[in-house]
């Protein structure tokens, strides 16, 4: 049976730029093996995580998301709960595409990306999981959480990341420590601080330096506390994070590893910041999922450190194959060959 890959785009993602590149990208796709279609989100509320949960149930082999960082985060939290993932592909076409920069893929040729879908080669990401939802690059509150949510979805598209940078400038004077208790693998914090996060990759709103360190699969977030909210200090951590990111040794940041954390507000009210849109309020628990999803990538770009391995969609096929066959027998009740229902002796 001919593989199937799903295309789910976002027709109003960053510039627009995707339905010029579809038919080209829909041939790249045909061509490495995939019976292709295409589905154009709508503005119905969680339409892609809809759709990928449809056809990943359905059987589909890829599910592509075309789109920016919120179309990537919708699409994976339709499949993350599922017994079965399909592989995931990723074309940007949003704004500041932290995720595909952390994959090393082409963040402004469509063309291109799909080329590197069609190369066959994987990484087993990890995903975050927080409560019910999932993330794939990033969660937090604090500072974070407010500078995300001030920046008007038009001005993300015209402007890029100046956005952001200019509304971080606007409020970093009105910032202002808040209480609060997290517990992570090797210890707890508490105390103020202006902002923690959860980072999955080395990419946070298209900085690269904040995480040097991550791995992609290690089964691992970096925990990051920024504890103080002096405007002064806030800007000489961000010129450590721009010279070869030395602020991961500085006293007024925690720089951890863990696999879990519980995040508990102490006195006051702590929004949840999750890939960049609001996910709800502490208390919340971070989970990291190791190796949840197969992803493409441009692995012979992505440094060694990052990820601990990677696959060929032939050894992915193989093993989606082995998981099947013993999926059956789980389901082989008295071993008698027929799947379901035991035989009568």
């Amino acid at each position: 049976m001919k593989k199937r890959c799903r295309i789910i785009y976002n027709p109003t993602s960053g510039r627009e730029a995707m339905r010029n590149d579809l038919v080209e990208i829909l041939d790249i796709l045909e061509n490495a093996g995939y019976e292709t279609s295409a589905y154009r989100t709508t503005a119905k509320p969680n339409s892609a995580r809809d759709e990928a949960e449809r056809v990943a149930r359905a059987g589909f082999n890829l599910i592509v998301a075309a789109g920016g960082d919120g179309t990537i985060n919708e699409v994976v939290n339709g499949i993350a709960p599922l017994k079965h993932r399909p592989m995931m592909g990723v074309i940007p076409a949003g704004t500041t595409n932290d995720y595909a920069r952390a994959l090393k893929i082409p963040r402004e040729d469509p063309i291109a990306a799909a080329k590197v879908i069609a190369k066959g080669k994987t990484v087993s990401m990890d995903i975050g999981q927080a409560d019910k939802k999932y993330f794939v690059n990033i969660a937090g509150g604090g500072l974070l959480t407010e500078l995300t949510y001030g920046v008007p979805s038009q001005y993300k598209s015209l402007f890029g990341y100046l956005a952001y940078l200019v509304k971080g400038a606007e409020i970093l004077p009105r910032i202002k420590p808040i209480n609060m208790h997290l517990e992570y693998d090797e210890g707890v914090f508490d105390g103020k601080a202006s902002m923690f996060f959860l980072a999955l990759t080395n990419s946070i709103g298209g900085f690269e330096q904040i995480v040097p360190d991550a791995s992609l699969d290690d089964g691992k977030f970096t925990l990051i506390v920024v504890k103080t909210s002096n405007l002064v200090e806030i800007l000489q951590l961000m010129t450590m994070v721009l010279n070869g990111g030395r602020h991961i040794k500085d006293p007024r940041i925690l720089y951890v590893k863990t696999s879990k954390v519980i995040a508990k507000p102490v006195d006051e009210k702590m929004m949840i910041n999750i890939d960049g849109e609001y996910g709800g309020d502490a208390p919340m628990v971070f989970k990291d999922l190791k190796q949840h999803i197969q992803i493409f990538a441009n692995t012979d770009k992505i440094p060694d450190t990052a990820i601990t391995s990677s696959k060929t969609t032939e050894e992915i096929i193989a093993e989606h194959f082995v998981a099947e066959v013993e999926d059956l027998s789980e389901k082989d009740l008295d071993g008698d060959g027929v799947i379901g229902v035991p035989s009568k002796k």
